[in-house]
């Protein structure tokens, strides 16, 4: 997954294009903002209309992916940047434990590596024959997709104890911010949200397709907070989390019209 990039100071991008049964990334939201229960300089603030709606994962059923023509790939086609050295070290001591018949490139990778460095000499996995080295394509007799994915499940892990950091926390997005406030302290804003074409940076312009704000994506049995709570719980500790839980709760329990509703939904 490529880092995001900033532009040049004062240039100004048009909106990011939305392909197929996607819908446009401009639209109500509702937010809400809460103290951290576990570190009182800091403070949430949580995307409800995205972590409330009904959005999951559909490779291998479905995705188009990111790149024309390699749908199959899903958002694997450009490798993942790893976070920090800890995020490196962490993957490298399950790649370790990885074998033929969980990785389909294993000898490839334990060979001549899988680690790869970009132009701007950042280190991530590393692409091999069109997408990231680590995923095992259709026809693969140890499964098809993220080999560190495989390799969690067979162990009775959550894949986000495996595999590099912006793999497991996409399509939820977290940023950090400082704010001053107007009696002059400083409280860290975190923020999470949907991972829309927008995260991307500039490169989300060219994507083939984005799952996140797409239809077909959009069909899930449980909402987000739900569905990706040990990622979140990874993201925002056990405490923010329950206090989101109860939010999103009430959200949903609301006797009115959902105010906000993400319109992939439908």
């Amino acid at each position: 997954m490529p880092k995001t990039k900033k532009t040049k100071q004062g240039k100004v991008l048009p909106s990011a294009k939305v392909k197929g049964d996607e819908q446009g990334l401009d639209f109500p939201r509702a937010w809400v903002e809460f103290p951290d229960p576990a570190d009182e300089e800091q403070v949430f603030r949580c995307d409800l209309t995205w972590l409330t709606s009904r959005w999951n994962c559909i490779f291998g059923s479905g995705c188009q992916g990111i790149s024309a023509g390699r749908a199959d790939d899903g958002c694997c086609t450009l490798g993942a940047h790893f976070s920090d050295d800890d995020d490196e070290k962490r993957v490298a001591g399950h790649v370790a434990r990885l074998t033929p018949e969980l990785w389909q490139f294993h000898e490839v990778g334990s060979e001549s590596g899988w680690i790869e460095e970009d132009d701007d000499g950042e280190r991530q996995t590393r692409r091999w024959k069109g997408s990231c080295i680590f995923q095992n394509r259709p026809g693969f007799a140890g499964g098809a997709g993220c080999s560190l994915h495989i390799l969690a499940l067979r162990e009775g892990r959550e894949p986000l104890e495996t595999k590099p950091d912006v793999c497991w926390q996409l399509p939820v997005r977290r940023t950090f911010e400082w704010i001053e406030r107007p009696d002059d302290t400083k409280v860290l804003q975190v923020s999470i949200g949907e991972y829309d074409r927008r995260g991307w940076g500039p490169g989300g312009h060219d994507l083939h397709w984005w799952c996140t704000s797409a239809r077909s994506a959009h069909g899930a049995g449980d909402p987000v907070y739900v569905s990706y709570g040990p990622e979140l719980k990874e993201m925002m500790g056990k405490k923010a989390y329950g206090v989101l839980v109860g939010l999103c709760e009430a959200r949903l329990a609301a006797q009115l019209p959902l105010l906000a509703p993400h319109p992939a939904d439908g």
